[in-house]
């Protein structure tokens, strides 16, 4: 069963959740986190997709809003499944917690920089591309945004 809640910036989860992102996001790009970047997370909202499993849970999935200079606006970032449960509607799911989240905190709309490769997914989820492709982190991404009202 797969639960989603809200994460502590500092907690065990926390941890947990920078270490998914590392293993999916930013190792295979050879990058890591500074402690700089992580510090900028301290008032995001920090979602977490936890999987249990006879009694034992675990973080298999993240994503994190961040308020923009756009008050109606929010920006998903850091969205990381782990490698062995992509593919079967986990990343789908926190996306729609992510929606009502910002929703419930009145956002108007939200926004991210999805990879290329993963733009098709979200435009499965009602995304649309603004902007021409840019390079970030090394590779191409889209802006994309998706009205929430």
């Amino acid at each position: 069963m797969i639960t989603f809640r809200i994460l502590e910036y500092g907690s065990c989860d926390y941890k947990d959740m920078v270490a998914l992102r590392d293993k999916i996001l930013r190792k295979p790009l050879g990058l890591t986190f500074s402690e700089e970047y992580l510090q900028q997370e301290i008032n995001d909202i920090l979602i977490g997709a936890f999987y249990t499993e006879q009694e034992k849970t675990s973080l298999v999935g993240c994503c994190i809003l961040s308020p923009t200079e756009n008050q109606d606006m929010i920006q998903l970032r850091q969205m990381a499944v782990s490698s062995t449960l992509q593919g079967k509607g986990i990343g789908r799911d926190i996306i729609i917690y992510a929606e009502n989240i910002a929703r419930n905190e009145n956002f108007k709309v939200l926004m991210m920089h999805a990879r290329k490769e993963a733009a098709g997914f979200y435009e499965k989820l009602g995304y649309s591309i603004a902007g021409k492709e840019f390079t970030e982190v090394g590779i191409p991404h889209y802006e994309m945004h998706k009205n929430l009202i």
